[in-house]
C-alpha cells in the first residue's frame, strides 16, 4: 500500500542555520538553504525548531551567507546563544517553484525508471554543483550519481511517483 503523500509532505521547510555572532549588537551569520531572498527581509518572521520565533529587522551579505538582526536578539550573548539554531517556515508559506523545480521532500522516494520502463532505482537526494545538481539514486544496494540534466532526466511525474531517465553508458555498471 502507497503511504499518503499528504502525510509524507512536511510541515515545515528549513531556510536557514544561524551560524555565529558576528560583533557586539547581536548580529548572527546565517547560513542561507532558501532560494526565495524575500526569507529575510525585514519583518520577516522564522521560526526555531523549540517554538521560539524570530523577526529579521535587518540583513545584509557577507561573505557568502548573511549577517542578519533579529529583534529577539539584542547583544553579543544571546547571539552565542543563538548559535546552531535551525530556521524554518510553515510549508504552506513555500513559494511556488518554475516548471521542472521540485523541492527534494516531493521526490524523496520516487521509484525511477529508464525509458523502457525498467526499474533503475529509488530517489535519495540531491547534490549540488557547480554546473547542475546531481541526483542520487540509490540501485541495487549501491549509490548512483544521475546528472539533473533535461539530456539525462526525461520526465517527472510526481503523481505516479515515478521519474523517466535515460541511462548513459556505464551509469549502472
Amino acid at each position: 500500500m502507497e503511504p499518503d503523500r499528504a502525510s509524507t509532505e512536511p510541515e515545515r521547510l528549513v531556510v536557514g542555520r544561524i551560524v555565529k555572532p558576528h560583533g557586539i549588537r547581536g548580529e548572527v551569520s546565517v547560513e542561507v538553504y532558501s532560494d526565495a531572498p524575500e526569507r529575510f527581509e525585514r519583518g520577516a518572521r522564522l521560526d526555531a525548531e523549540d517554538g521560539r520565533a524570530f523577526t529579521v529587522t535587518a540583513a545584509r551579505p557577507h561573505q557568502g551567507r548573511l549577517l542578519v538582526l533579529f529583534e529577539q536578539i539584542a547583544d553579543r550573548n544571546a547571539a552565542e546563544e543563538a548559535r546552531g539554531i535551525v530556521l524554518s517556515i510553515p510549508a504552506s508559506e513555500a513559494r511556488a517553484l518554475s516548471a521542472g523545480s521540485y523541492y527534494p521532500h516531493q521526490l524523496e522516494g520516487i521509484t525511477v525508471v529508464d525509458e523502457e520502463g525498467e526499474e533503475v532505482g529509488v530517489w535519495v537526494r540531491a547534490l549540488e554543483s557547480p554546473a547542475h545538481d546531481v541526483w542520487v539514486i540509490r540501485s541495487g544496494g549501491r549509490e548512483v550519481l544521475v546528472p539533473a540534466v533535461r539530456d539525462v532526466v526525461r520526465d517527472v511525474n510526481l503523481d505516479e511517483r515515478r521519474i523517466v531517465i535515460s541511462v548513459l553508458p556505464g551509469l549502472l555498471d
